[in-house]
């Protein structure tokens, strides 16, 4: 009788053990149908890790829906009905329809300022458009060579093309200007916006990410601040789970 009840208590944890291990499947599969996020895009492109970064630095669900690149799938229907302009990704919230990475983080961002971590600086005009310009100044001063530098160094080998090296080297020395800049900014303050985590720093993640495995690695080590603004940044929960595509796209839960 002692053996029996054993066995029945042995197969009661074992199912209770299942039981928590698919709960918060269960759970994550009722936010995203409550929440209705669906994010159209591909796990490795720079642009839809940035709005996943935000995603999980929020602790959202939201349903991945891959659109493949490598095919043209972007450049044709029903992709152009979502996004004209024929880029990843595209986030829907409902009848809400948006394109342009930045804009979309922004919208996420704004939407759950009460959840999560806190990634605009609400707190006075001031802070705020201190937040603003930096955010312009990734979109508008690193990533135009930072972007060429990932293309050219990661993604023209994956397709089979010849890296260029006159304009690895041309965007180096732009990319230098800007992280003088950073550098001396980085000596006053933890993080480029203020002393706090914001979309400014998650905005320019991407790109780094991809350059850290390339020798432009170099242009971020040599300046101290900067790599320490670097190492900080890039060992975030959050962001790991963005690059994770098994866990962050692939084998997450559908509808």
């Amino acid at each position: 009788m002692q053996k029996l009840n054993k066995c029945i208590y042995i197969v009661y944890m074992d199912c209770l053990q299942m039981v928590f291990k698919l709960f918060p499947n269960w759970k994550r599969e009722a936010e995203v149908k409550k929440l209705g996020y669906k994010v159209h895009g591909d796990p490795f492109s720079t642009n839809t890790r940035r709005v996943l970064a935000v995603l999980h630095e929020k602790r959202l669900s939201y349903e991945p829906i891959t659109v493949k690149l490598q095919t043209g799938e972007h450049k044709t229907e029903p992709f152009l009905s979502l996004n004209p302009f024929g880029q990843v990704p595209v986030f829907e919230d409902g009848s809400v329809k948006l394109y342009e990475s930045r804009a979309i983080t922004q919208y996420i961002a704004y939407v759950h300022s009460s959840r999560g971590t806190q990634l605009l600086n609400l707190r006075s005009h001031e802070t705020m458009a201190t937040l603003t310009m930096w955010m312009e100044i990734e979109a508008h001063q690193f990533d135009p060579p930072a972007s060429k530098l990932t293309w050219e160094q990661v993604i023209k080998p994956i397709y089979g093309l010849e890296t260029d090296q006159t304009i690895v080297k041309e965007n180096e020395a732009i990319l230098e200007k800007v992280l003088n800049i950073y550098e001396k900014r980085l000596e006053e303050s933890r993080f480029l916006a203020c002393n706090s985590f914001t979309l400014v720093d998650l905005h320019h993640l991407p790109n780094i990410q991809y350059l850290l495995g390339t020798p432009t690695k170099k242009l971020f080590e040599k300046r101290s601040k900067v790599r320490k603004w670097v190492d900080e940044i890039t060992s975030r929960e959050a962001w790991k789970m963005a690059c994770d595509q098994e866990k962050s796209w692939f084998n997450k839960p559908r509808n």
